[in-house]
């Protein structure tokens, strides 16, 4: 499947549900790899995450989860191997409490590093490097699986603060990819401003 391909015909709606409204799209690019990860959600409480090879720009189904995945407290490791995501499924009573953050390898959402969460202040992460990583922790995360060689940073933190929701993820993020923050608003919505080669400029 070509990204015309991905743009027409979508990635296949899971069995349970074919809601009505359309399907949002988010991409995390690779820093050092040119691979990126679509976080498809949509129908309704359906998410999946689908891998981009950005050099035959093919793409890959990876995994359905029934619940949500908070696209904008997710990062990929500087590779493009690994995935740190903040989802919520709401099934309070379960091992999981509702909510976790979780590390996986891309394009899969089964977790090889998993932080049991249990409500939806904080959470997800960002990538030191390929081998070291931030924990969004806020009010607390209880480790519950822990099986790869990856280090949790508690001092790894952005030096910029944008409360305990996405925004602090988000931002950061944005801000260590190049993207500058501007003191103007546009529509009301915080302005970022990325410049390209050629004089041109993303905003």
């Amino acid at each position: 499947m070509n990204t015309k391909d991905f743009i027409r015909r979508g990635v296949p709606k899971p069995p349970l549900e074919r809601g009505k409204f359309p399907a949002r799209l988010h991409v995390l690019l690779a820093r050092d790899a040119k691979v990126g990860l679509v976080i498809r959600r949509g129908p309704a409480k359906s998410v999946c995450t689908v891998l981009w090879n950005r050099d035959r720009d093919t793409f890959k189904l990876g995994q359905w989860l029934r619940g949500r995945i908070y696209e904008r407290r997710c990062d990929l490791s500087p590779d493009g191997k690994l995935f740190i995501y903040f989802a919520m499924n709401g099934r309070w009573q379960s091992e999981t409490k509702g909510s976790w953050t979780a590390i996986s390898r891309v394009p899969y959402l089964k977790a090889i590093d998993l932080f049991v969460k249990g409500d939806c202040w904080h959470g997800g992460g960002l990538f030191l490097s390929k081998r070291e990583f931030w924990l969004n922790n806020g009010r607390g995360h209880t480790e519950f699986k822990k099986s790869s060689q990856l280090r949790a940073n508690p001092n790894g933190h952005p030096k910029d603060y944008f409360g305990g929701e996405c925004l602090n993820v988000y931002y950061n993020r944005l801000q260590r990819d190049g993207w500058v923050m501007s003191d103007k608003e546009y529509q009301g919505g915080t302005l970022f401003e990325k410049k390209l080669p050629k004089s041109w400029k993303l905003r």
